[in-house]
C-alpha cells in the first residue's frame, strides 16, 4: 500500500515551523550581538520581524528579551524603534523583565540623535512598572529642558504618564509646575498644545483634593491665557486648534465688546478645511453668544454655510457626524434653516444612516412655504428598495401633518399609501391614519372610507395591526363590518403572538359592544375570556378589569371604556427639553451624534439592561446572607459554567399562567345569544346587575356575555401544598449540571409590588426573604436598576430539586422566572409558591 501523500501546503512565514524556532532565533541574535559585519543591522531587521510578528500571534517570545536588548545597540533608528515595541509590550506582563531594559533605555535618552532620545523616553514612561518610577525621573527633567522639540513634545506626554502611574511623584518633583512654564513660553506650539492637554488632565483629578490644583485649573481659562492661546491659534496643528478651541469656550467674557473680539478673530477658523475646527469654532461662538437673542440668532446664520459645506464634502460618516450637529441646531431653530430644505434631499448613493438623518431633519424644517415640496419629495422616497427608509419617509409625512401644516394635502397622500400594494408601506400608513385620527377626528369618513377597504388578513405587523383594531373599535359605527372583523380576530386568538394587539383587541371590542351590542355581544364574551385566560399579566389584568366594571355598572364601564372623543393637540416629545439642553452643551462630543447626554452611555446605570453573562464578576454569593449558606452553595464569582445556559435560546414554553387566582369562566360557544339584547345594552345590563340583584350579577353578566358557569358547581379541592426542605443544600457543580440538562419547564413573567421594588436595594435582601421561604440562593449578581438570581429548592420528603433564574428590573418592577425541576409534574405547584414568596417581599 502506497504511503499517503504529503501536504502541499506550505508553512506561513509568519507561524513557528516547530518547537525549536524560538530557540533558534534566540541563537542566531545571540550571534549578531556583538558582530560589527557589513550587514549585520540588515540580518538583524529579519530576525527582529520574525519576534513581532511571533508576539503578534501571541507566541510566547520572552525567552530572547536579552538578546533583543543586547542586538539593540545600534544607530539604526527601525531596529530601535522594533526593539521598544517588544519591550513594552513584555514589561506590562512581566515587570522583572522591565529592569533589564532600564540601563539601556537611560542610555538611549542620552543619545546625539533626538529620534532615539525621544523614542527611548517614550519607551521608558510606556513601561508603566509603579516599581521603575524612581528612574523615570531624572530622564524626564532632562527631557523636559531638551534642545529638541520632539524630545520635549513626548517628556510632556512622558510626565502624565508618570502621573498616572505615581501621582505623587509626579506632583513631589513639580513636574505640573514645569509644564507650565514650557506651556506658556516654550516656541514650539506641539509642545505647548501637549503641555495644556496634560495639564487639564492632571489639575483636573487633583483639583478634589488640592485648593492650589483647582486655582491653577481655573486659571487655564483666566483671560491672559485665552489671549495667548489665540494669539497662536495659526501655527498650532489642527488637533492642537481642537483643544485650545474647547478650552476657549469654556471662557466667561467680561463684556460684549470682549466677545465680538475673539469671534473676529476666529472668523477665518469657519473656512478651515478640517471638520473637527469648524465644530470647535461654531461652539466657541454659541457659547458666547447664548445671552444675546439677536446676535445669537446671528451666529445660526453664519454657521450655516459653513456645515452645509462640510456635509456635501468628505466621507459619508463626517457626513454623518456635522449632520447630527446641524440636525441639533435645527431642532432649536427650524426656521432658519427652512429656505435650505433642499441640501437635506437624500442622494441615491448615501447610507441609510445618513439617509435615516435628512429624512429627520426635512420633517424639522417644514413649514408652510415649503410643505408641499417636502412632502412631494418624502412620497418619493416611499417607492425607495430600501425598505427601512421607504418607512421612515412614511412617516415623516404624517410627522409633518401633525405639525398642522396643509393636512389636506398629505391626508390623500398617506390614503394613497393605503392603496399601495405594499405590505410595509400599508402598515406604516396604518399607524399615521390612527394618530391622524386622534388629532383631525374630522376626517374620520374619508380615512374610514378607505381603511374599512383593507382585510385584516394582510396586516401582519403588530403596530398596524393595533391601529386598525383601533379604528374598528373608535369607528365602529360607521365601518358597518366592524363587529365581524373583530369577532374573526378573536376567533384567532391564540394565533395572535403579540400581547399590544391582543390589549388593543379586548378594547376595541368593548367599545364595539356599546355601539352595536346585539352585533358584538357573542364577541366580547370570547374577547373576556380568552383574556381572562391569556398567559401575559398585562391582557389578563385588563380582561379582569373589563369583566369587572361591567359586573359592577355598565354606565361606569361605557364611561370609562368609551368616553366622548377628544382631539389629541400636543403629540407627547421622546426627549424633555432639559436633556436637549443638556446635549448641546455637550456640542462638539458624542453626545451629539448618540442624542444623548454623555452620562447616559458613560455611567453604568443608564446603560439599560445588561448581559449577566458579560459581567460574571459581579455574581457572587450574598456576602450577608453567606452565614446562613451552607458552605456546599459557595461558588466563585467568575464561575463561568454556571451561566452557560443564560445565553442560550429557550424554546420550550410551560403551560399558560396568568399568575392570578381568580378562575375565569368558560366561554360556551353554543349558549344561546340574547335575542331581545336592544341597541341600548347598557340599559339592559343595567337592570340585570341593579344593587338590589348584586349577589346575581355575576351569574347575569355571564349568561348575557356567554360566559355560562356550569350552575355555580362547587369549587375543586386544591391540590396539597408543596412542602420544602428548610435545610436543603446543593454543590455548584451539580447545579450547573442540572441547569444544563433539565428541559424548561415555565417561563414567566411576574410583577413586583411597590414595596418589594423599595426593599430591593442590594441582592442580599431578597437573600435573606426567600431564604426564610425554604428558596436557597447559589448565585447572585448585578446591580440597580438589573439583579440577577440563581435559586434552587427541594422537596421535604424527596431529594426533588426545583432550579430558578430570575431576573429583576426595578425600573419596570418585572421579573423573569425561568423554572427547571426533577419533577416537573410540580413545577406549577413550585412556581405559585415561588411567586407568592416573592409577592411578599417588602411587606413585612
Amino acid at each position: 500500500m502506497a504511503p499517503p501523500a504529503q501536504s502541499q501546503r506550505t508553512q506561513s512565514p509568519s507561524q513557528p515551523s516547530g518547537k525549536g524556532e524560538v530557540s533558534d532565533l534566540k541563537t542566531q541574535l545571540r550571534q549578531l550581538a556583538g558582530s560589527r559585519a557589513p550587514g549585520v543591522d540588515d540580518s538583524k531587521r529579519e530576525l527582529f520581524k520574525k519576534v513581532i510578528s511571533y508576539m503578534t500571534i501571541g507566541i510566547d517570545v520572552s525567552s530572547v528579551f536579552g538578546e533583543m536588548v543586547m542586538c539593540s545597540v545600534t544607530p539604526d533608528i527601525v531596529l530601535k524603534k522594533m526593539c521598544y515595541l517588544y519591550v513594552g509590550n513584555y514589561a506590562k506582563v512581566n515587570p522583572d523583565l522591565a529592569l533589564l531594559t532600564i540601563n539601556f533605555l537611560q542610555r538611549d535618552c542620552k543619545d546625539q540623535d533626538p529620534m532615539i532620545r525621544g523614542l527611548a523616553l517614550r519607551s521608558l514612561c510606556s513601561l508603566r512598572v509603579a516599581n521603575l518610577v524612581e528612574y523615570l525621573v531624572g530622564p524626564l527633567g532632562l527631557g523636559l529642558k531638551d534642545s529638541n522639540s520632539y524630545v520635549r513634545t513626548v517628556a510632556v506626554f512622558g510626565v502624565l504618564k508618570l502621573y498616572h502611574i505615581s501621582a505623587s511623584t509626579c506632583i513631589d518633583e513639580e513636574f505640573p509646575l514645569t509644564l507650565k512654564h514650557l506651556m506658556l513660553n516654550d516656541p514650539d506650539a506641539q509642545v505647548v498644545a501637549n503641555c495644556l492637554t496634560a495639564l487639564q488632565e492632571i489639575w483636573s483629578a487633583e483639583a478634589s483634593n488640592s485648593e492650589d490644583a483647582s486655582r491653577e485649573r481655573e486659571a487655564l481659562i483666566s483671560k491672559p491665557v485665552i489671549y495667548y492661546f489665540l494669539n497662536r491659534m495659526r501655527v498650532f496643528s489642527e488637533w492642537a486648534q481642537c483643544i485650545v478651541l474647547e478650552l476657549v469656550s469654556k471662557y466667561v467674557p467680561s463684556d460684549n465688546n470682549e466677545i465680538f473680539d475673539i469671534m473676529n478673530l476666529l472668523e477665518d477658523r469657519l473656512q478651515h478645511a478640517n471638520g473637527a475646527v469648524v465644530l470647535a469654532t461654531i461652539k466657541v461662538f454659541l457659547h458666547l453668544t447664548l445671552s444675546m437673542n439677536d446676535v445669537h440668532q446671528q451666529v445660526y446664520e453664519r454657521i450655516k454655510a459653513p456645515l452645509l459645506t462640510l456635509v456635501s464634502s468628505g466621507s459619508p460618516e463626517q457626513s454623518y457626524a456635522v449632520l447630527s450637529h446641524l440636525h441639533l441646531l435645527v431642532m432649536r431653530a427650524p426656521f432658519i434653516f427652512a429656505s435650505d430644505y433642499k441640501h437635506f434631499y437624500c442622494q441615491y448613493n448615501e447610507p441609510s444612516y445618513v439617509k435615516k438623518l435628512k429624512l429627520e431633519m426635512l420633517t424639522a424644517v417644514a413649514n408652510e412655504s415649503n410643505t408641499y415640496e417636502i412632502v412631494t419629495e418624502l412620497c418619493e422616497y416611499a417607492a425607495n428598495v430600501d425598505i427601512p427608509i421607504a418607512r421612515e419617509s412614511i412617516r415623516a409625512v404624517g410627522k409633518i401633518a401633525l405639525q398642522q401644516y396643509d393636512v389636506n394635502a398629505i391626508v390623500d397622500r398617506l390614503l394613497q399609501f393605503l392603496e399601495m400594494e405594499k405590505d410595509y408601506v400599508t402598515a406604516e400608513a396604518l399607524v399615521l391614519v390612527k394618530d391622524l385620527l386622534r388629532k383631525y377626528p374630522q376626517w374620520s369618513q374619508d380615512c374610514i372610507a378607505v381603511v374599512g377597504s383593507i382585510s385584516s388578513n394582510n396586516v401582519q405587523e403588530p403596530k398596524a395591526k393595533a391601529a386598525l383594531i383601533w379604528m374598528l373599535g373608535e369607528y365602529s359605527q360607521e365601518m358597518h363590518d366592524a363587529p365581524y372583523i373583530l369577532e374573526s380576530l378573536i376567533e384567532n386568538w391564540d394565533e395572535e403572538h403579540s400581547a399590544e394587539v391582543r390589549l388593543h383587541l379586548l378594547t376595541a371590542v368593548m367599545k364595539c359592544f356599546f355601539k352595536r351590542a346585539p352585533e358584538t355581544q357573542k364577541a366580547l364574551g370570547a374577547a373576556l375570556s380568552a383574556g381572562l385566560a391569556d398567559f401575559h399579566q398585562d391582557v389578563h389584568d385588563r380582561a379582569l378589569f373589563y369583566y369587572r366594571l361591567l359586573q359592577y355598572n355598565v354606565s361606569v364601564a361605557e364611561s370609562v371604556v368609551n368616553p366622548p372623543k377628544q382631539a389629541v393637540s400636543v403629540f407627547a416629545d421622546t426627549q424633555s427639553s432639559e436633556i436637549k439642553d443638556r446635549i448641546f452643551d455637550e456640542f462638539n462630543t458624542l453626545s451629539v451624534v448618540y442624542q444623548k447626554p454623555s452620562y447616559m452611555f458613560t455611567d453604568k446605570e443608564h446603560r439599560g439592561p445588561f448581559e449577566f453573562s458579560d459581567e460574571l464578576g459581579n455574581l457572587s454569593i450574598g456576602a450577608e446572607a453567606a452565614e446562613n449558606v451552607a458552605p456546599a452553595l459557595m461558588v466563585e464569582a467568575n464561575d463561568k459554567d454556571l451561566l452557560l445556559s443564560t445565553s442560550e435560546e429557550e424554546e420550550i414554553k410551560g403551560p399558560a399562567y396568568n399568575g392570578s387566582a381568580y378562575s375565569a369562566p368558560l366561554y360556551d360557544a353554543s349558549s344561546p345569544s340574547v335575542s331581545s339584547l336592544s341597541t341600548q345594552s347598557e340599559l339592559a345590563i343595567s337592570n340585570l346587575i341593579s344593587p338590589g340583584n348584586a349577589s346575581q350579577s355575576s351569574f347575569a353578566i355571564d349568561d348575557l356575555l356567554g360566559l355560562v358557569p356550569a350552575s355555580a358547581p362547587a369549587p375543586a379541592p386544591l391540590p396539597p401544598q408543596l412542602k420544602l426542605n428548610s435545610k436543603a443544600a446543593l454543590d455548584p457543580g451539580t447545579f450547573q449540571q442540572k441547569w444544563r440538562q433539565l428541559s424548561l419547564a415555565l417561563s414567566q413573567d411576574f410583577t413586583l409590588s411597590p414595596q418589594g421594588v423599595a426593599a430591593l436595594t442590594t441582592p442580599q435582601t431578597l437573600l435573606r426573604h426567600m431564604q426564610g421561604h425554604s428558596i436557597h440562593c447559589i448565585a447572585s449578581g448585578g446591580q440597580s436598576p438589573n439583579f440577577k438570581f440563581f435559586f434552587f429548592a427541594q422537596k421535604a420528603e424527596e431529594s426533588s430539586n426545583y432550579l430558578v433564574e430570575c431576573i429583576i428590573n426595578t425600573s419596570s418592577a418585572k421579573a423573569q422566572i425561568k423554572i427547571k425541576a426533577d419533577d416537573q409534574t410540580t413545577s406549577q405547584a413550585f412556581s405559585d409558591l415561588f411567586q407568592s414568596a416573592l409577592s411578599k417581599f417588602g411587606l413585612s
